[in-house]
């Protein structure tokens, strides 16, 4: 009977309680390996990357309403054997950044019957037109360029959030993973446990040492260990595929995490936040200076100021002054020394209008400044709401430290009592019953730590996410 209670007693000491040495001769997956295979494989990483692209086109794209633009306008009418005209007018148009168009061209006019206003034979033109009113200090061109850099660097920020938010989704999935396989071993090493004791028991009534009851005892935990184990295997084997839906291969396929895959064994050591961010004064002032989602709202305010400044122009007349000066041949300056501004060798137009009512240039301007105080309000909202959720998941992340420790000297205290309760069975005052109640007791309490735990590493990266600095 002594031996039988000695050898249940080795058994929970080494097996229960102990760490899991089985591990060491399997692969390891870390929450930074974990982070890191996210940010270089995953699909939505590799679309914030083409997000950025597109921006960068977008941006090419804009800067094309300044490329030159070269045309010919070549014209010939021929009725009734009679030579009307012919005509050919090869033209540059280069845009310039504050609204004025230099151009020049070259005119060759021939026929019986020319328009008067036209000059007969060959002849050049150098000019540009510039608007007097509307468009001279911001035009379309002008606004969608810098709207369109603007979007460029708002692109990259985006980038900064739709990768913190994929990381954070990613460290959730990982930690729950960790939380299921921890409670799946602790459930494995207590079958085998009780399993051997089931053995002793029953050898022990078979040699007429235990009543018939208390192998009836044993079964009991026993089964009820076994059905629990079941529960904690399909726990975590659901954990491994949602944390399979983060991981690919550099090939961009899907990658399965096999079951011989398993955390660290230090995967618990608090040592691993050392470089992390968890002073609350800092990260409210990160948050306030640097996070993604508040940037953004940054570049939208940018970019609606321009909208607005647009959108003024169309409250200003347009009048538009166009201006050439014409040479004879096809050298446009062979003449610009002879005659002066207005003097002699010149064309020049002067178009305006404007709506009477600006109707229209009124209420699209209003607009802009409505989209403008909508956009600074939701900006202060969304930096109120970060601060909110800073302080819940900072103070969350210290109440778990110290119920960690608090769990901690209750898990020892309960090894305590089992210990025990062991030497009264030992002594011939207690029972398997009270053992196996003791027993339970410390089960709980080792799966409570590590939830506990799993949930304070979670938490630490909740805080590090609401920061944005999960990039």
């Amino acid at each position: 009977m002594r031996t039988i209670v000695i050898q249940l007693a080795l058994l929970v000491a080494t097996g229960l309680f102990g760490r899991v040495s089985a591990q060491d001769s399997t692969r390891t997956l870390s929450g930074t390996q974990v982070l890191e295979l996210v940010r270089k494989y995953h699909p939505v990483a590799r679309q914030a990357r083409i997000h950025v692209d597109k921006a960068q086109a977008d941006l090419l794209v804009a800067r094309g309403g300044f490329d030159p633009v070269l045309g010919a306008y070549v014209a010939r009418k021929r009725f009734g054997g009679v030579e009307y005209y012919n005509r050919t007018s090869p033209e540059i148009v280069i845009p310039t950044w504050y609204g004025i168009e230099v151009h020049s061209g070259i005119d060759n006019y021939t026929g019986e019957r020319l328009d008067p206003t036209m000059s007969k034979g060959q002849s050049s033109f150098i000019g540009a037109s510039i608007p007097l009113g509307k468009d001279l200090l911001m035009d379309k061109r002008r606004a969608y360029l810098k709207q369109a850099r603007i979007f460029t660097s708002m692109a990259e920020t985006e980038q900064r959030l739709y990768i913190n938010d994929l990381l954070m989704d990613a460290m959730e999935a990982y930690w729950g993973w960790v939380s299921s396989y921890n409670l799946y071993q602790v459930m494995r090493t207590a079958v085998a446990v009780n399993a051997e004791r089931m053995g002793f028991v029953r050898k022990a009534f078979e040699n007429g040492e235990r009543a018939a009851i208390d192998t009836v005892e044993a079964l009991s935990q026993l089964q009820s260990f076994q059905y629990q184990e079941m529960q904690y295997r399909m726990q975590f084997r659901n954990a491994g595929l949602a944390l399979s839906s983060f991981l690919w291969t550099d090939s961009g396929a899907p990658y399965n995490l096999p079951e011989t895959i398993s955390p660290p064994a230090a995967w618990d050591d608090q040592q691993a936040l050392k470089d992390m961010e968890l002073d609350l004064n800092a990260l409210l002032t990160i948050v306030e200076n640097s996070h993604p989602a508040l940037r953004v709202y940054d570049y939208k305010l940018r970019a609606l100021d321009v909208e607005k400044k647009l959108k003024f122009q169309e409250l200003l007349p347009k009048a538009d002054f166009r201006y050439n000066h014409l040479s004879k041949g096809y050298n446009a300056f062979s003449s610009i020394s002879e005659s002066s501004f207005l003097g002699n060798n010149y064309q020049y137009g002067f178009k305006f209008e404007i709506p009477l009512r600006l109707s229209a240039g009124r209420g699209e301007y209003r607009k802009a400044g409505l989209k403008i105080m909508e956009t600074r309000l939701s900006q202060a909202q969304k930096q109120l709401d970060l601060q909110l959720k800073i302080r819940q998941y900072y103070n969350e992340y210290v109440v778990l430290k110290e119920q960690i420790s608090l769990q901690t000297l209750n898990y020892a205290n309960y090894q305590k009592l089992l210990e025990a309760e062991q030497t009264r069975l030992n002594n011939g005052e207690s029972s398997l019953f009270l053992v196996n109640s003791r027993e339970n007791k410390v089960l709980e309490a080792q799966q409570k730590l590590i939830e506990l735990k799993a949930k304070f590493f979670k938490t630490a990266y909740s805080v590090q996410w609401t920061a944005g600095l999960l990039n």
